[in-house]
Parts: C-alpha cells; structure tokens; sequence
C-alpha cells in the first residue's frame, strides 16, 4: 500500500515543487497523469495543498492537487486561449500596504487592488504605514473604515501598530502587496527580523526572470502561517471586467444599485439613480465614486 504525505507547497520554480510536510520539505514533480490532457491554466503552484509520495532519494512525486479554495489569478492571454496563471493559491487576506506620506498615497490604486480583491473573493486588509510622518492618518484613510474594510495603523520607526499587525497574519496565508516606497520592508523586518530582506530578495529574482520560470515562495511566519510577496495587483485581471459589472465590487455601491430606477444603470447620468442620491446626500465618498467611475472606463489608476 503506498503511504502518502499530505503537505502545502510553498515554493515553485520551472517545475519543481517544495512541500512543507509534517515530516519536512520535499522537493516534487508532477505526476505524469496530472499533466495529461488540456491545461487552462497551472497545475499546481504555491498554496496548494497537495497529497504526495517520497522517492527512494527524498525526492518525491505530486500524485493530487486538492481542490483550491481561492485564488490569485492572472490571465494570460495565449494564441490556444486563455490560460490562468496562479500567482497564489489559498490566501486568506490580502494585505495592501500603503504609506500615509513620503510617498503620497495613491488611494486610487489602493482602489483598484481593493477591486481585484473583491472580484476575486479575497478578503483585504489596508496597513496604513509611516503614520509617525502625519497629524491624522486617519483623515486619510478613515474613509475605507467606514465603507467596512479593516485598517491597521502602523510604523515600522515607533512600531506602533506592529503587534496588531502581527496578530493580524498569525496563523493566515497573506498575499502582500503595495507600492515602492510604502515601508513595507521595514514593517516585516519590524515584524520579524530577516522577515524584509527575504522578501526583498525574492522580488529581485522576480523581476529579473520571466514570470514562467521565477521562484514563487511563501515566507513561514514565527507566530505560524505564512506571507507571500504578490507584485503585480495593479495589472490584475480586470482586463476581463465589464464596464457594467464594475459597482459589484464597491461595497458601498453594490447595494445600491437594486434602488435604481433603470435596471441598467450606469450610475453617471440617469433619472432616479440611487448612487447618484447617495453621493448627492454624501452617502458615499466622492473619491471613490471617482475612483468607480475611471475603473469602468478602463483607466489603470
């Protein structure tokens, strides 16, 4: 009878497979028959849970991918069709890291990520850092507080925050994302020393290999869990996102639209929209109807 070891991938690269096991990492391949048949995207990739078998040389064999929970996808278009590209599989949060100041925040990315968290059903997390360097930072991103998303206050300098944050990942698989010059870096080192640096190191290989072949890895975390650096948010499958999807992923506009007079409503124009009453009445922020109205026309943000 052949013994399995159910374990979770945490890093991939050209075909070769780490899984943590609870008898240690082993480096694995696909089955033969997993690879049978026509693919619409990766097999496998980090954050599977995966069931396996150990070769005599410690290597091993991938024999079933379980069924995945959620993922981050990327569409890539290809001459044979779409193909999906899984940058991350079975994240529990994304965590959007962005600074308060030095850079100025750019809350219409934020936006934007925030949109592709919800079309693909994961949970955010906003981390509102460098706080020491403004009065209110909640000024600024107070506002996501009151649409209902979760913000946490931090700065890797004082580490206010950082306990909070800590906990906040503890036991979780995180998708991190944000932009250059955010502090990220320095709010893991905060976290957990060492923490920064590997990530760092990670988005470096990234960005220097084609996105076929480069290593993806999930960072294990001291509390339990894992953190995986996700870069790419802001060119995230939205490509495939219709104009008149778009309110579905506000969720201060979503349940609005049942209110509208036109069952087609495009919220910018029409008699009797709900939306329109609601920013009117300053129901909803004026920013992220901004920010509403450029992601349905397709600008990038």
């Amino acid at each position: 009878m052949t013994d399995f070891l159910s374990g979770l991938i945490i890093r991939a690269q050209s075909g070769f497979f780490t899984v943590e096991t609870d008898s240690g990492a082993v480096v694995c391949q696909l089955r033969g028959r997993i690879k049978r048949g026509p693919r619409e995207g990766d097999l496998a990739a980090v954050g599977d849970r995966v069931r396996i078998t150990r070769h005599a040389d410690g290597s091993g064999a991938i024999e079933e991918v379980e069924p995945r929970v959620r993922a981050i996808v990327r569409l890539d278009p290809r001459p044979q069709g779409i193909y999906q590209q899984i940058l991350l599989a079975n994240c529990d949060q994304a965590v959007f890291v962005f600074a308060c100041a030095h850079p100025t925040p750019r809350l219409r990315m934020l936006d934007r990520f925030l949109v592709v968290a919800e079309k693909q059903k994961i949970p955010p997390i906003i981390v509102a850092n460098k706080i020491d360097l403004v009065d209110a930072p909640s000024d600024i991103f107070g506002m996501y507080e009151s649409i209902g998303y979760r913000v946490i206050y931090t700065s890797a300098e004082t580490r206010a925050g950082v306990d909070e944050l800590r906990a906040a990942l503890a036991k979780k698989v995180s998708a991190l994302a944000g932009p250059s010059g955010a502090g990220k870096s320095s709010l893991l080192n905060a976290l957990q020393p060492g923490l920064g640096l590997a990530v760092n190191e990670i988005s470096a290989a990234m960005g220097k290999g084609k996105h076929t072949t480069v290593s993806r890895q999930l960072l294990p975390l001291a509390e339990g869990g894992y953190v995986a650096d996700t870069p790419g948010w802001k060119s995230l499958a939205l490509w495939d996102t219709e104009p008149e999807e778009m309110d579905a992923y506000f969720p201060e506009l979503a349940p609005l639209v049942a209110e509208c007079q036109f069952s087609d409503c495009t919220h910018i124009h029409e008699p009797g929209c709900a939306v329109l009453s609601a920013l009117k009445e300053n129901k909803i922020h004026a920013e992220r109807y901004d920010s509403y109205l450029r992601l349905r026309a397709g600008d990038a943000g």
